[in-house]
């Protein structure tokens, strides 16, 4: 597997997600689909992020409920909800990125694939959602912050 740029990762995950929302597959079966039908190689980043994404996809939609002020899971776009999935699952999972750059990135794939307000809709939860988390203070000092009751589950 090639090496690509963490952004080159992130769109690639979240390309893999979008598709997963269509088609619930396993990851191995869609990792081989992607590979076969569209020469799509994810790095370990990007397949890392998709394993961790879609295995607690559940968690995820739990915490865009709680977040959304006005909108419920079932009526946001899939790539809102792509977009959502894989940026609440970096600032919880991946404990290396800074939340700054979780937030930027999810951004700019709405951006790309949907709408500027679905950017800023995205934005706003991602953002609520680290500074309850305490994000930034996680990357100082992962051990002293508590889990969230969801993160417990």
């Amino acid at each position: 597997m090639k090496q690509s740029s963490r952004r080159q990762a992130r769109e690639t995950a979240f390309c893999l997600i979008f598709e997963w929302s269509f088609h619930k597959q396993d990851l191995e079966s869609m990792l081989k689909n992607a590979m076969d039908g569209r020469g799509l190689e994810p790095d370990p980043f990007a397949r890392e992020l998709v394993e961790k994404t879609i295995n607690e996809v559940d968690k995820w939609d739990a915490l865009i409920e709680q977040y959304s002020e006005t909108w419920r899971v079932s009526r946001l776009s899939r790539v809102t909800l792509a977009v959502l999935r894989l940026g609440l699952c970096e600032i919880t999972r991946m404990e290396d990125i800074p939340l700054g750059a979780t937030i930027n990135e999810a951004v700019e794939l709405c951006k790309k694939f949907a709408t500027e307000e679905e950017a800023a809709y995205v934005n706003g939860i991602l953002g609520r959602y680290g500074r309850d988390l305490g994000a930034d203070e996680k990357k100082q000092d992962t051990a002293s912050r508590p889990m969230t009751s969801l993160e417990q589950e």
